[in-house]
């Protein structure tokens, strides 16, 4: 049951990033809550500790990477909410695949920006003909929710 309360989690977070590059804090604590919940439920007091500590290994990694500026704070929120749900091993190891996934997405795009140039005015969302040259060397961002949901799908199947 807490793999479903974590793909529906991720599904909705997926959809919201890549049409907004935003994930809503609703959509974040009411997936904490109700896997606060689902943990006190299902295993007791034992249950609802396991899952505040997987929101707090959720959590405390990705700070350090929103403190960079390579997330936004919806992502952190996103790792603590899947805390929550998964625990801490499932939470690390979705993680570590979510930064390997995004590291070759950001490597894609950075060539396709570098030969073609096409990509970067679609995810940049801004109009590409009037900008000198020295304002298209902007870092290019996409939503990382593109990484994420790859990486839960193959920790997944890794189980």
């Amino acid at each position: 049951m807490a793999y479903w309360g974590a793909a529906v989690l991720i599904g909705c977070a997926l959809l919201t990033d890549i049409r907004s590059m935003r994930i809503p804090n609703m959509l974040c604590a009411a997936a904490f809550v109700i896997a606060l919940l689902y943990g006190g439920i299902a295993s007791g007091g034992e249950g609802l500790l396991a899952s505040l500590i997987g929101a707090v290994a959720g959590i405390a990694p990705m700070l350090a990477m929103y403190a960079a500026r390579g997330i936004g704070a919806g992502d952190v929120k996103l790792f603590g909410a899947l805390g929550a749900w998964l625990g801490t091993q499932q939470v690390l190891n979705v993680m570590l695949y979510s930064i390997l996934y995004a590291g070759a997405i950001g490597l894609l795009l950075m060539a396709a920006c570098r030969m073609w140039g096409w990509p970067e005015r679609l995810l940049n969302r801004e109009g590409y003909a009037d900008v000198d040259p020295e304002q298209r060397r902007r870092p290019v961002r996409f939503p990382f929710m593109l990484a994420v949901a790859p990486a839960a799908i193959t920790c997944w199947y890794m189980l």
